[in-house]
């Protein structure tokens, strides 16, 4: 099993034998890893026609359709975990999803690329201009990232709309980093229900 650095950690949360949820589950990689090694079932759920294909071909079960039209297909506490790796910041309405997710699921784990990451801030400081970075590799005006937000501002929406925060990680090129994680961390990882 070969999965990227962010996907581990997520893959590492997840119990075996859950019925997981994958909104924006890319190609399938951790929908595949967690089938053939830990015994979970679940669906993928992606808009991407090519990645969709590359999930099928993965023997992931995976549904096209666009997050942003609602989750309304999905019954109340229907999966275990509900994954939204590095897609809340693509969202329109963040608010929205992010009620579903415990909705949907007993627990959700939602990463994201932090704006707040000390790199991002000292690009905009020293060259005015919006980060690019392994992360957040696509200028401003051709990324999907539209709600870029550090882990003070994550962690704030949660409150907001009544989600408790579980578990924490953040990390900077596959290491975790555990002091000064809003300003040393490049990607958040969090466990919510």
């Amino acid at each position: 099993m070969n999965l990227r650095d962010d996907l581990q950690l997520i893959y590492d949360w997840i119990p075996a034998g859950s019925h997981v949820l994958d909104l924006g589950c890319g190609k399938g990689e951790l929908l595949s890893a967690l089938t053939q090694h830990k015994n979970c079932t679940g669906y993928g759920v992606e808009i991407d026609t090519d990645s969709v294909q590359a999930a099928i071909e993965r023997g992931v079960n995976v549904i096209q359709a666009d997050l942003e039209r609602g989750l309304d297909a999905f019954a109340d506490h229907s999966f275990d975990v509900l994954v939204l790796s590095q897609t809340l910041q693509a969202m329109q309405n963040t608010q929205a999803i992010l009620r579903e997710l415990t909705r949907i699921a007993k627990q959700a784990v939602v990463s994201f690329p932090n704006f707040g990451y000390w790199r991002n801030r000292l690009q905009i400081l020293l060259d005015g201009r919006m980060p690019v970075s392994e992360r957040m590799p696509h200028h401003w005006y051709d990324t999907p990232n539209i709600h870029l937000c550090t882990l003070h501002d994550f962690e704030r929406l949660c409150a907001r709309n009544n989600v408790r925060i579980l578990e924490r990680a953040v990390m900077r090129g596959g290491m975790r980093v555990e002091h000064l994680p809003n300003l040393l961390g490049s990607l958040a990882f969090y466990r919510v229900g």
